[in-house]
């Protein structure tokens, strides 16, 4: 069954660019036929039009085991490669001749071949036939023996399955339908509206006949009658009004508008310079075909096209699609739900219940229409909890990257639902912030998220919208932000609606007269389809989708993918690093969107530049800015000294780093780079220590650590760095692979001991914002290469005096160093990977110091962080809490316990409540606070005092 569209139009003529691009002997091949191809360089996409090189055939099948029209089965050729069987010029067409497909390709018995794929290209494949559309081409392979009847006229696309031309004629005017059946030994019959029009006739395999055009919706039907069986093929006619040119409804914005009672949706579409467009869906019936009553109304300046859809059901959902032009299918570009004929399949039930099956009717059958919409008025929204979050401080912002598909080991597991169920490894951790991968709608189910489809859509893949919603809910709730990183530079426009309405099949990308795209990339790190952010059109774009997530979805911030991009402004490796205001301009216009809908959002760009004076400008717009240290870090973690080991650039007012506001996020690892642990066991010094043996590279990791995260300004983290993670970044392949989460090293003491660590040090830092706020530090993070002692040095710029030295030790070998303590008097190691706490033999934390000047040796991978108060006090018994034996360390809490200090209280019982006596009056200030361990209750004594 297959749909035929005409349009009124004041000419005649029929035209069409695709008709006859590929024709095929026998019209109905089997798996054992011998087909001859030809092929017609001046039709469909014209890509080989004008060529006389040679041409190459690249084909394969689908078959009865394929997913989708784009998995083609036992492909035997290379794409590229001049070992491939060529075709023959003839004329004006080039022929090529198939014998045996079964045979030839070596498809199994237990599988059908539903069709032949293929495309004709030339050696290196920059000239490709295909499609007008750009879509692949296909011959249908039909059972050996079988009836079947074709309309052929209009003429076949060789799409799969299936389907013919539109055409175009006005009303009054003739159309010719011709039909081609199996065989000549049935009776042969043409209808129209269920009136015959041509046949019956006998002894012949070709049917053809004329009816007049008219307005409204018709069916011709082609039949051939065996041995008393009918057998149809049908085409859907319908030739729009002409003139309904209606102005938009006033409050209506692009995409789904829902009337207060939920009863109707008023559709708007942006499609300049096209002529008609028409809503397809469930509501118009169970073919999905065209009706009059769904013709959009165009406004009378050509823009937008609407339509208001009535007799909506409250909480039901509805899948639609636009058809522009009577030939080009899209989904709606507002979507905030698609359905994906080649993926959703694939989307486990645990993620994702009850997820809308994909339309199986007629004109989408097999998705060869791509995705659809779906509008859901009056949905169940989420109940949100928090709903007074405040946003830690950008400055001391702890940032842990993470990508949901990698975050559990299993595919059945990898969703906002996984995230939520192990939230715990996030807490324990005192991140204060989680960056989330692009989760926008992306294409397929296995991507990094940077290859996006629909802006105001989230993928499926990780599982319905209200979880993602209840994972942001619980990471408010415990107090972290949550930033999505986005890719407003670019996007995967072949099979979305940007990309489709406006096309250039002969060149295979985006149209020059596309509102959104540039066809070519005015930047040299494209990666799928450039977006042009002067256009009007962009700008509203990404502005809908930054208001979707901070408003719907409640994100505190965006990171902005590949900023370098932001320009019309040609540019090549050398001088795009190149001050551009115009780039500047158009960042700031979404920056300045972003504080208008989410005061105080953050920012985050991906600019990585060379030369920082355009981003010391965003940075002293508010911006904050990635700062990569991952090859410095690791020629440190790996034990090699030298120049390449100077981890300066960790400080945010290093001439590095060179920013004059704490604007840069420091970080060792991202998703774009090797994993540290990894290159410590592959390339890693052997000398001394020999940092390239596992137990001293998880030491190596810890030093990195003590000195990364101490340093003041918003830091980074990747996913499992605090665990030595030492999977490769090509692990599978490639960088985009997946990766095994490993959630065993959990289990192993001394990555156990690397996650505490992490642990520590972003408490200390989210516990001590006033501390790490402080833009007057001191570091000496250069190795001069006589080995690699590393120190940082901070203090509370108020009253109340809190100081903090932090050492690190990356030599293969020990080495001594001075160190200059801000005051003398008592002091605390807080967290180290050391025996005691090195200061003269000290083998407990705190200890005196009678000068500040003070020698320290260091073993390879030895740190210590030290603070002149002791922050954290820890009970691990049950009974009095003035009993010394009962304390970590054997130090007991002073009185009045200081601010910013904490008593954790870890019962070693199994009792469901936790009695301690106090035995004297405890005076706790009211910036400290009590923690009980193990969810256990915790009976407040009655001489405790909080002032």
């Amino acid at each position: 069954m297959k749909i035929l569209y005409t349009i009124a139009l004041l000419l005649g003529s029929i035209f069409s660019i695709n008709a006859q691009v590929i024709t095929w002997s026998p019209q109905f091949p089997t798996d054992a036929s011998s087909i001859t191809i030809t092929m017609d360089p001046t039709k469909g996409n014209a890509g080989l039009s004008g060529f006389s090189g040679t041409v190459y055939m690249h084909w394969g099948v689908i078959t009865s085991a394929s997913t989708s029209a784009g998995d083609w089965r036992y492909v035997n050729t290379t794409w590229a490669s001049t070992t491939a069987p060529t075709a023959t010029f003839i004329g004006s067409k080039w022929l090529r001749t198939l014998t045996n497909p079964r045979a030839y390709f070596g498809v199994p018995a237990n599988e059908t071949i539903l069709a032949v794929a293929l495309l004709f290209r030339n050696a290196d494949g920059s000239k490709v036939q295909k499609n007008a559309d750009g879509s692949d081409m296909y011959i249908p392979i039909y059972p050996a023996g079988s009836t079947n009847i074709i309309i052929n006229n209009p003429p076949v696309i060789p799409s799969f399955p299936v389907s013919n031309e539109a055409i175009t004629a006005a009303a009054g005017q003739t159309i010719t339908i011709g039909a081609k059946a199996s065989s000549n030994t049935g009776t042969l019959n043409l209808y129209f509206n269920g009136n015959k029009f041509a046949g019956p006739v006998t002894g012949t395999d070709v049917i053809s006949g004329s009816v007049t055009a008219t307005t409204g919706e018709h069916v011709f039907i082609a039949e051939t009658v065996e041995g008393g069986i009918s057998y149809y093929d049908t085409l859907y006619h319908y030739n729009p009004i002409a003139n309904n040119i209606a102005e938009l409804p006033a409050g209506v914005d692009e995409g789904i508008n829902y009337s207060a009672d939920c009863t109707s949706a008023t559709l708007v579409l942006y499609a300049p310079n096209k002529s008609n467009a028409m809503v397809i869906g469930d509501f118009s019936g169970s073919e999905w075909r065209p009706k009059p009553a769904f013709q959009m109304n165009r406004t009378s300046n050509g823009i937008y096209y609407w339509k208001t859809i009535t007799g909506l059901t409250p909480g039901v959902e509805y899948a639609y699609q636009y058809i522009v032009d009577n030939s080009i299918y899209i989904a709606d570009p507002f979507s905030q739900k698609v359905l994906d004929p080649w993926n959703d399949k694939y989307i486990p039930s645990n993620i994702y219940p009850n997820l809308k099956a994909y339309p199986t009717n007629s004109s989408v059958t097999a998705g060869k229409n791509g995705y659809v919409s779906v509008l859901q008025s009056c949905e169940t929204g989420y109940n949100w909890q928090k709903t007074d979050f405040v946003r830690p401080p950008k400055t001391n912002l702890i940032i842990y990257e993470t990508l949901i598909r990698d975050w559990a080991d299993s595919a059945n597991n990898r969703s906002y639902q996984n995230l939520i169920d192990s939230f715990e490894y996030f807490k324990k951790l005192g991140i204060n912030a989680i960056e989330l991968m692009p989760i926008g709608e992306f294409s397929g189910n296995e991507s990094w998220g940077y290859n996006p489809t629909f802006y105001c859509a989230v993928d499926k893949a990780y599982g319905t919208k209200n979880k993602l919603k209840e994972f942001i809910d619980k990471c408010h709730q415990n107090g972290m932000a949550v930033i999505l990183d986005v890719v407003y530079n670019q996007m995967d426009a072949g099979a979305i609606p940007q990309g489709k309405l406006y096309w250039d099949a002969v060149n295979n990308r985006t149209a020059a007269n596309s509102p959104w795209f540039n066809p070519v990339a005015t930047h040299p790190y494209n990666v799928f389809n450039d977006l042009n952010h002067l256009s009007t059109a962009t700008q509203y774009l990404v502005k809908r989708s930054i208001n979707y997530f901070l408003t719907e979805m409640k994100f505190d911030g965006f990171r902005f993918d590949l900023a370098k991009g932001f320009s019309q402004n040609v540019t090549n490796e050398g001088t795009v690093e190149n001050y551009d205001q115009q780039r500047v301009d158009n960042l700031n216009r979404y920056y300045d969107y972003v504080q208008t809908v989410s005061p105080g959002a953050y920012v985050i760009l991906e600019f990585l530049g060379q030369q920082r004076a355009e981003e010391q400008a965003y940075a002293n717009k508010g911006y904050l800015l990635w700062a990569k240290n991952n090859y410095n870090a690791n020629q440190a973690t790996q034990g090699w000294s030298g120049a390449g080991a100077n981890t300066s650039g960790l400080a945010w007012n290093s001439s590095e780093a060179a920013f004059s506001v704490p604007a840069a996020v420091g970080y060792m690892e991202s998703h774009d780079e090797e994993r540290l642990m990894a290159r410590n066991l592959a390339t890693g010094n052997t000398a001394g220590s020999n940092p390239k043996s596992f137990t001293q590279a998880v030491k190596q990791m810890g030093a990195a650590a003590a000195v990364f995260l101490t340093v003041p300004g918003p830091k980074m983290i990747w996913q499992f760095g605090e665990r030595a993670y030492d999977v490769s970044i090509t692990f599978g392949g490639s960088n985009v692979a997946n990766k095994p989460a490993r959630w065993s090293y959990m289990n192993d003491p001394a990555r156990l001991n690397l996650y505490n660590t992490y642990s520590k040090l972003c408490s200390l830092r989210t516990e001590n914002t006033a501390l790490f706020s402080n833009t007057t530090f001191s570091y000496d993070l250069w190795d001069n290469g006589t080995g690699m002692y590393k120190q940082v040095k901070i203090e509370d710029p108020n009253s109340l005096g809190k100081k903090m030295v932090a050492i690190a030790n990356f030599d293969p070998f020990p080495q001594t160093r001075t160190i200059n303590f801000q005051t003398t008097g008592a002091w605390y190691n807080y967290v180290s990977n050391g025996t005691g706490s090195g200061i003269n033999g000290a083998t407990d934390a705190a200890f005196n110091l009678a000068g500040t000047s003070q020698s320290i040796t260091l073993q390879p991978g030895e740190f210590h962080v030290y603070l002149n108060q002791q922050p954290k006090y820890i009970f691990t018994g049950n009974g009095n809490w003035t009993t010394a034996t009962n304390w970590t360390n054997n130090v007991v809490p002073p009185n009045p316990l200081p601010y910013g200090s904490e008593i954790i209280i870890n019962p070693t019982n199994n009792a469901d409540e936790c009695i301690l006596n106090l035995g004297v009056q405890q005076v706790i200030s009211q910036g400290a606070k009590i923690t009980v361990e193990k969810n256990k209750k915790f009976r407040l004594p009655t001489n405790l005092i909080i002032q």
